[in-house]
């Protein structure tokens, strides 16, 4: 009967990325079993746990400590298959088009090429408006190189030496200090970047960055990765540009911009090497991989969308709250 009033008040008082947290600290049994009692608050709580989760699969091991021992205790592995099932339900449903895989990411990739925010970073964003959005989004990269290294596993032939050719420019070519984290490190300190707690992200911010670590830590979801980061690749050339060109117009110098001008330049020739060398022989060797791939880059583009367009009402907000006042300024001085 206590143990019943005990799990009864957990769902209702504790949040469950709070409840995990500590039960991971603890390492104790009865915490972890007790999680299991309670439900997600909203989207925030959901996302908040679930990175926990994948962190214990895909963080630093020295960012971990002793927990990581608790990576596959059946508690974390039934939480990660609840939270995933319910993210995965609220992505658009798979597509089951007969459409070839190559086209499908092209016709993907047009969609939303350069959001309207990315014309707003290059024009008009003031330094500090383009430390706040670029400190959100991350860059292209975000991990994107342990991604690349996931998605080759199992894989073999022509797609595999594309992902190790990508994978050795995100690495620099062997100079380190042309790896493409060291340059994001650089620009970072340039800039003043301050990364921002994940509990004070917005949620569109945190599902979005789920989206990978969902996809690389399930082998089952290896066709979708290989179409969520090729729309990657394929998508990161321009937006980098009217970065770019938003840094050079506040006057910013090389350290600030050589993370994004490598990308600008890159990711256009990683997009079309990903069609050419893995996404077309992939689902032409494994025919029922096409609408997989296609459908794992409409899952990113769902995740983007839904990013940009908080990005954009933040931005609306913040210039409707400057423009009142100052014409609250402008009547008192009147």
């Amino acid at each position: 009967m206590a143990a019943a009033l005990r799990s009864d008040a957990l769902r209702v008082t504790t949040p469950l990325a709070d409840a995990l947290e500590a039960a991971l600290a603890g390492g104790d049994d009865r915490q972890l079993q007790d999680t299991l009692e309670i439900h997600p608050v909203g989207r925030r709580d959901a996302a908040l746990a679930l990175a926990q989760v994948h962190d214990l699969h895909l963080a630093p091991l020295h960012t971990l400590g002793d927990k990581v021992r608790l990576q596959h205790h059946p508690v974390v592995a039934t939480l990660k298959h609840r939270l995933e099932q319910a993210y995965l339900r609220r992505l658009p449903a798979p597509t089951t088009a007969d459409e070839d895989a190559v086209a499908g990411m092209r016709r993907i990739a047009a969609i939303d090429l350069v959001p309207p925010v990315y014309d707003w970073i290059a024009d008009e964003a003031s330094l500090e408006e383009m430390r706040a959005y670029l400190t959100l989004e991350g860059g292209p990269d975000g991990g994107f190189d342990d991604l690349v290294a996931l998605c080759q596993i199992g894989i073999d032939g022509e797609p595999k030496v594309e992902l190790a050719t990508n994978y050795w420019d995100e690495m620099g070519r062997g100079d380190l200090t042309a790896v493409h984290t060291e340059l994001h490190h650089r620009m970072a300190k340039a800039l003043g970047l301050t990364a921002v707690d994940r509990r004070d992200q917005p949620v569109e911010a945190l599902e979005r960055s789920l989206l990978g670590s969902t996809l690389a830590t399930n082998r089952a979801l290896q066709p979708e990765m290989v179409g969520a980061l090729g729309l990657l690749e394929l998508q990161a050339g321009p937006r980098c540009r009217r970065v770019v060109k938003g840094l050079k117009r506040l006057g910013r110098g090389e350290d600030a911009l050589a993370f994004y001008e490598e990308h600008a330049v890159a990711d256009p020739r990683h997009g079309k090497d990903w069609l050419d060398h893995v996404v077309g022989p992939l689902a032409e060797r494994f025919p029922e991989w096409a609408p997989r791939i296609i459908t794992g880059a409409r899952w990113r583009s769902h995740m983007n969308a839904a990013f940009f367009a908080m990005a954009d009402t933040r931005r609306s907000t913040a210039s409707a709250g400057t423009a009142g006042g100052a014409a609250t300024r402008a009547s008192r001085t009147a």
